[in-house]
């Protein structure tokens, strides 16, 4: 039984230096997750301000679109205005210049209109 004695006590070493490895294994991947669950947190949080900051500045934009479409309307405006007492004042020219031949269309216009309210 000798002959036996010296291997078991081999594989009662070489197993217990197997359980030492296999419980500093465990101990070195659960540390891995600790720190990869630290970082994958942190990166998050970076991500987040990222999004919050893309968010803001697309606000911004849309904010200073918004104003530069109101400046653009008012252009707009004050060009239809002008453009409208343009054609009074083309109007009014034109009546000075032949006010018979002005009262005759308004006189034909009006009938025209009143022939088309009675016959609905």
């Amino acid at each position: 039984m000798n002959a036996n004695a010296p291997s078991t006590e081999h594989v009662k070493e070489s197993l217990s230096e197997a359980g030492a490895h296999l419980k500093s294994a465990a101990s070195a991947a659960g540390e891995a997750l600790k720190d990869a669950a630290s970082a994958a947190s942190a990166e998050l949080k970076l991500g987040k301000a990222h999004v919050k900051s893309e968010l803001a500045d697309g606000a911004l934009a849309g904010i200073e679109a918004a104003e530069h479409g109101g400046d653009a309307a008012r252009e707009q405006m004050d060009a239809l205005i002008d453009q409208g007492r343009g054609l009074i004042d083309s109007a009014a020219e034109l009546i000075r210049e032949r006010p018979l031949a002005s009262f005759g269309v308004a006189f034909a216009a009006g009938w025209v209109i009143a022939k088309l309210i009675r016959s609905k």
